[in-house]
């Protein structure tokens, strides 16, 4: 049943029904962060991403030119199946689109990276409150003061999203995600946002707001757009990301991942 919801929800942003953010959707499937990078940059951009497997573990790498991805889910087309798209260009301000049929090269090679969301149900199935979720809203991302390990023309800070939870709440929630190390595993930092560098908590670099109250503690996870981060600061001609916020819904069980640090054991092919 959640299997056919993913495949639902899919169609419905293929056909532009659907374009906003995937937090809370196709519960127990994996959601991805999509980049996609001409293949003369390939190999550097995958080798910073195994450096900093934290924020972005690679989940599946598509041959250049190829936008079917049956691996990941039935009929899952990367140029339709995306809510919205970041088109870069050196120079340049994103283009946020919803299609990227007519900017589609045959030289592109798609990575599809961790995502947090993917652990989410798991926390609400644990009980947990997910703040993001119950005010209906992107969650807040933040970029913070945290170098990542450069890879040639590839580098930048640590972006984090960022959930609230109670003392005991926070520890559950340490130990569910820390099960998921390839969706960004357990916080990188909970506390004091002036220590990553995060100086107004009500205004993230992406994402929303979402309510925060004295008594909860502030947990902060690895978060894929750290790879945006990346590619921009890289001045490619040409890449083409996820929206932040608006991932691959993919038919791929969440239950697949745990305890999972090597995407090699899988075999998605």
């Amino acid at each position: 049943m959640i299997k056919q919801c993913s495949r639902v929800i899919r169609s419905e942003i293929r056909a532009g029904r659907f374009c906003g953010p995937t937090s809370g959707l196709a519960a127990g499937y994996v959601q991805a962060n999509i980049a996609m990078v001409p293949a003369q940059h390939a190999e550097e951009f995958a080798e910073f991403c195994a450096r900093n497997n934290r924020a972005c573990a690679l989940l599946y790498r598509a041959d250049p030119g190829q936008y079917l991805l049956p691996a990941l889910g039935e009929g899952i087309d990367i140029r339709t199946d995306v809510p919205r798209y970041l088109i870069h260009r050196a120079g340049d301000e994103a283009q946020e689109v919803t299609d990227i049929c007519d900017v589609w090269r045959d030289d592109l090679v798609t990575f599809a990276l961790g995502c947090s969301f993917s652990f989410e149900e798991a926390l609400i199935g644990a009980g947990l409150e997910v703040r993001n979720i119950v005010e209906g809203r992107n969650v807040p991302m933040y970029k913070t003061q945290r170098a990542c390990e450069p890879a040639g023309r590839f580098h930048g800070n640590l972006v984090v999203s960022m959930r609230p939870f109670l003392g005991e709440a926070l520890e559950i929630a340490c130990d569910i995600s820390g099960c998921y190390p390839l969706v960004h595993g357990a916080p990188v930092y909970a506390g004091d946002p002036n220590v990553l560098g995060i100086t107004d908590i009500t205004t993230p670099e992406y994402g929303e707001a979402v309510a925060t109250y004295p008594d909860e503690i502030l947990a902060f996870w690895a978060c894929g757009v750290t790879a945006i981060e990346a590619l921009r600061n890289a001045n490619l001609d040409f890449c083409i990301t996820h929206a932040p916020g608006h991932m691959l819904i993919t038919d791929r069980s969440n239950s697949e991942l745990e305890s999972v640090t090597d995407i090699r054991a899988l075999d998605w092919r």
